[in-house]
């Protein structure tokens, strides 16, 4: 019987995420840098909190010490166990917000990327000056301070 070439995972969030932060997970080389726009990353959340489907990842598992970087950028300490194939925008902007670290931009910039929510009608919009002063807004949805309304409507 031949080897098993491709196989179906359910890993959730929380493990990508936890598996990015350990460097278990990284990008190989030859990947583009990060270039979506922070409303595509809102677009993303949005879809997300909708239940709606947001593509699947496909992950290489090298077994070899290969050319890779960090995902959202950042230095690696070790050979990660798996390599982001297909989805690499997507889980660099999931990392990045729920994380609170900066990706390293096509331009080679460090740039924060700050989703806000507001619960009243389900909205998710780019944090800017005027919506961090809105009352009605959680204005960044990043971090320990907001995990548990993370958590609540089933992001991790």
């Amino acid at each position: 019987m031949p080897p098993t070439l491709y196989r179906d995972t359910n890993y959730s969030l929380t493990h990508l995420i936890e598996e990015i932060k350990h460097g278990e997970i990284a990008l190989p080389d030859i990947q583009r840098p990060f270039v979506w726009s922070p409303a595509k990353v809102r677009d993303l959340f949005d879809s997300m909190y909708r239940g709606y489907p947001i593509g699947t990842l496909l992950f290489w598992e090298t077994g070899v010490d290969t050319s890779t970087r960090q995902v959202g950028g950042g230095e690696q300490d070790k050979a990660p166990k798996q390599l982001i194939v297909d989805g690499q925008q997507r889980l660099t902007s999931l990392f990045a917000v729920l994380t609170g670290r900066k990706v390293l931009t096509k331009s080679f910039e460090n740039r924060q990327i700050q989703i806000a929510f507001r619960p009243s009608d389900e909205t998710f919009e780019v944090a800017d000056a005027a919506i961090r002063r809105d009352p009605e807004f959680i204005p960044d949805i990043t971090g320990s301070t907001r995990r548990s309304w993370v958590v609540g409507f089933g992001f991790l």
